[in-house]
């Protein structure tokens, strides 16, 4: 590949990433505020969690939606479309009179930035496959896994000179921008003749193809269980970092974002190596390695170790989301050229919607308990692991078998 090239490859990658960080800013950028709205709003921590589980859903559902229409009417309108519901939709909930309204519209809101989660991967298959898609697609997780490193941060920086109003005010600039940059420099990929029909029965269709593709169910499930494990993460430790242990708002922002750099690193060992060592063997290690930091954060929780021990672990935890889920999407992917949007959606889909499932469940026993996360992140390590190995490992084995007996 000429310097030109990858000077272009790079370009994409930045814009692309910019759509994907779309959704961390969404979810992440308001939870330095959470303990502010349930005293403004006079409830309980379980229900500023479950506004996070209503943009969780909308993320989940719109990824189908958006991922379906997206092979139907190509990448580009979609994405404008969605762009501008997210700007409307983020100035309703700064206007939002009490936590129930606050919750739809968070869920409209969650709708509209799954768009730029689904269709930059979609993008990104349509214009690559194979190693050159593990490559791009880890170049992709760079930029757009700056978006929990950041996203925390600078909902710290806007509540420190205003209320969590001014964070769904800045979230609307966002959009703003967003929308602008797909009107100017995004260029269609995906050709007319490789559309999808605009027939329902067909996407249900697709989708149920998809589900019966062992390797793509696989590596679905163990890339999304694992990444609902860290939704347990981003909506518990906003309560546990502050009130267990007492850290302020900038301090539990500082040490949230840490979760943005360990994803970083995850994803380019993944990307640096990927010529050397196979998908499958890193998506292995990265379930593995959640295992064990996940059992570390459960023993830390039950005994309730020092801040350290805690978020150590937890960072080790989310550094191995970053190598499974790099990993397992190129293998998801693979053999998914004419469905890229539908395919991308269900690789989407699964960890929102399990993470809208998950999320309130950490503060079921209270908000000055860790246990509930330490049992949440196992679990879900736990069935990841055996999604894997039940689903892909042996087709991969028979695949491997074959391969051989043929040489």
């Amino acid at each position: 590949m000429t310097n030109n090239n990858n000077q272009q490859v790079v370009r994409l990658a930045l814009l692309l990433g910019l759509f994907s960080t779309l959704g961390p800013f969404t979810i992440d950028m308001y939870l330095p505020a959470f303990p502010e709205i349930a005293k403004q709003f006079t409830t309980t921590a379980s229900l500023v969690q479950f506004s996070l589980t209503a943009c969780l859903l909308g993320l989940g559902v719109g990824q189908l939606v958006m991922g379906s229409l997206s092979d139907v009417y190509g990448r580009r309108t979609p994405l404008l479309i969605s762009m501008a519901a997210y700007v409307v939709s983020s100035l309703a909930c700064a206007l939002a009179p009490n936590i129930g309204l606050l919750i739809v519209f968070r869920f409209v809101q969650g709708f509209a930035a799954s768009a730029g989660i689904v269709i930059s991967r979609a993008i990104a298959r349509d214009l690559f496959s194979g190693n050159e898609l593990t490559k791009f697609f880890s170049l992709l997780l760079l930029v757009g896994n700056l978006g929990p490193l950041a996203a925390p941060v600078a909902g710290s920086g806007v509540l420190s000179f205003t209320t969590w109003i001014g964070v769904f005010i800045a979230l609307a600039l966002l959009g703003t921008y967003l929308w602008l940059m797909t009107k100017s420099r995004l260029q269609e990929t995906l050709p007319v003749d490789r559309r999808s029909p605009t027939n329902f029965a067909h996407q249900l269709r697709s989708y149920g193809m998809l589900l019966r593709d062992r390797q793509f169910l696989g590596c679905m499930l163990a890339q999304g269980i694992m990444i609902a494990g860290v939704f347990a993460y981003v909506s518990g430790t906003p309560f546990i970092y502050q009130n267990i242990y007492g850290v302020s708002p900038t301090v539990f922002a500082l040490l949230f974002g840490t979760n943005g750099i360990s994803l970083i690193i995850g994803s380019q060992i993944v990307g640096r190596m990927s010529h050397r060592v196979s998908e499958h063997t890193f998506v292995l290690f990265g379930l593995w390695l959640a295992l064990l930091a996940s059992v570390t954060v459960l023993v830390v929780a039950i005994v309730h170790g020092p801040l350290f021990t805690l978020v150590i672990p937890l960072f080790i935890f989310v550094a191995a989301i970053g190598i499974t889920s790099t990993a397992a999407f190129p293998l998801a992917m693979e053999n998914q050229a004419n469905m890229a949007g539908s395919a991308a959606a269900l690789l989407g889909v699964i960890p929102f919607l399990l993470g809208a499932v998950v999320a309130p469940l950490v503060g079921i026993a209270g908000e000055n308990t860790a246990v509930p996360l330490g049992v949440i992140i196992l679990v879900s390590s736990t069935i990841a692991m055996l999604a894997y190995f039940l689903l892909v490992r042996p087709q991969h084995a028979s695949t491997s078998k074959a391969a051989a007996d043929s040489q």
